[in-house]
């Protein structure tokens, strides 16, 4: 008897065998599209922080100037958010938490 499927998967009548992935492969190439990704924090405005609360923990996650830091919190307050930072997730997610000390609202975006 012969098989129908036999062409299609390439083996012996009356064997079938799945045709083969390489996963490893894909994963790799899901991880490098992953890492190509830019990563965003985003900083919301709110009314519980001074603008010397908010400048002091940009210049702390950031590691910024004081200048760059003021000119970042007057972006949020008159746009009611601002990209503070980009890079990989990790470290959007080290300064996401740095803000988040003084319970700052931030987002991740990718």
């Amino acid at each position: 008897m012969n098989d129908p499927l036999a062409n299609v998967w390439g083996s012996e009548p009356g064997k079938q065998e799945a045709p083969e992935i390489d996963v490893d492969v894909l994963e790799e190439e899901q991880e490098d599209e992953h890492e190509k990704t830019p990563w965003r924090v985003i900083l919301y405005d709110d009314d519980v922080h001074t603008f010397e609360e908010v400048i002091g923990q940009l210049k702390k996650a950031l590691g910024c100037s004081q200048s760059h830091a003021e000119e970042l919190t007057y972006k949020v307050h008159n746009e009611g958010k601002a990209e503070v930072f980009e890079g990989s997730f990790e470290d959007c997610f080290e300064v996401n938490g740095v803000l988040k000390e003084i319970q700052l609202v931030t987002e991740i975006k990718g």
